[in-house]
């Protein structure tokens, strides 16, 4: 029989983004022939991952393709390298397009909402391999799918009101339901990072490996408590970073060791057999009806995001993803208690304003 081919277009190589199709391999590591995963790659590594717009059309495309494969059983959402999956929008392209064009930000806030409802509504169940920084935009599409495992050097949060914008790509939407308010709330406004680790006991992912060798032997992240012990407030203390010495030492212990991501590898195959060993028609709907509270929210609040985001752009977004592009790189946050000030006495947004708390390399004396 002549199969009708469901795609808009075919696949095709789109630069900064990869697809491949691996061989499905059974529980007892057999090759299960005919049958492949679908791995999608973010391939900005310079940039951390990052996507540009010509990215996020490429994923666009390439969910499309994992979706419609027949022969694909479940997809892989990584990026390349050990450094980040993704660290949200490229702050490079926002700065120097986006930054002061609302109209153009609108389009391409169209493409972004495109490629989470692409995750979300993918016919195959959707594994993060993270393997490295989840940051930003990099967290809302990490969130946006079925699975997450990590492996434990990875750093997991938001960016957003300290780099002039709102996580409202997602995890407004997806942090309640997944954390709690309260965490939700923390981790939405504070901007402060988690550990793997933390992410695991919070639920935002589902499982955690090392991926540090030292001396041969895979050990924990030596910056992270690893261990539940109580503190001296009385409350519980797992998967925190360290502090003072101890995280002197975890950094001493960090640069005498190699990464090894053998063991996310291996727990990411070890899922992707499991999903294997299910009927699929039945695991498409048992999919659909577990991501509703997700698609829900995201559904109901998309379109008020995109244009919010776009208006954005003529002042805190365009002087925040400006001073991170511009600024050196230990000081990439505007004066935040200057600009207070400034709106406190009445100050418009000008091009002056926005110019004057551009951060700036100190002159050499």
């Amino acid at each position: 029989m002549q199969l009708v081919d469901h795609d808009i277009v075919p696949w095709s190589p789109v630069p900064g983004v990869k697809y491949e199709k691996r061989p499905a391999k059974a529980p007892d590591g057999s090759v299960a022939r005919g049958l492949y995963n679908a791995w999608i790659w973010l391939d900005n590594p310079t940039q951390y991952n990052s996507y540009t717009t010509d990215m996020v059309k490429g994923v666009i495309r390439a969910f499309r393709a994992a979706s419609n494969a027949r022969d694909v059983v479940a997809v892989v959402f990584t990026g390349v390298g050990n450094k980040a999956f993704c660290t949200g929008g490229n702050t490079k392209e926002y700065a120097e397009y986006y930054a002061g064009n609302p109209q153009e930000y609108r389009q391409y806030m169209r493409l972004f909402n495109d490629m989470v409802s692409a995750i979300l509504g993918c016919d195959k169940p959707v594994i993060a391999r993270v393997n490295g920084m989840r940051i930003g935009g990099g967290q809302e599409i990490g969130m946006a799918c079925d699975f997450s495992i990590a492996q434990d050097l990875a750093r997991f949060g938001q960016a957003g009101p300290k780099h002039g914008s709102a996580a409202i790509g997602g995890a407004t939407d997806f942090l309640p339901l997944m954390i709690g308010c309260e965490r939700a709330m923390e981790s939405g406004t504070l901007c402060e990072p988690y550990s793997a680790h933390k992410a695991y006991r919070l639920g935002i992912i589902l499982d955690v490996v090392p991926a540090l060798k030292v001396d041969g032997k895979f050990v924990p992240n030596p910056l992270v408590e690893t261990e539940r012990y109580l503190d001296e407030w009385g409350r519980i203390v797992h998967g925190e970073f360290k502090t003072g010495e101890a995280a002197k030492r975890g950094r001493e212990l960090m640069a005498r060791g190699t990464v090894d991501l053998s063991l996310l590898d291996a727990k990411v195959e070890e899922l992707c057999a499991k999903l294997l060993m299910t009927f699929p028609e039945c695991l498409t709907k048992s999919l659909e009806e577990l991501r509703k509270p997700k698609i829900e929210a995201w559904n109901r609040n998309k379109e008020d995001s995109r244009a919010w985001l776009a208006l954005n752009m003529m002042n805190e977004a365009r002087l925040g993803f400006r001073a991170f592009n511009e600024g050196p790189r230990d000081r990439r946050e505007i004066d935040f208690i200057a600009l207070r000030q400034k709106l406190a006495e009445g100050a418009p947004w000008t091009p002056e304003l926005i110019e004057s708390l551009i951060p700036r390399a100190e002159a050499a004396e």
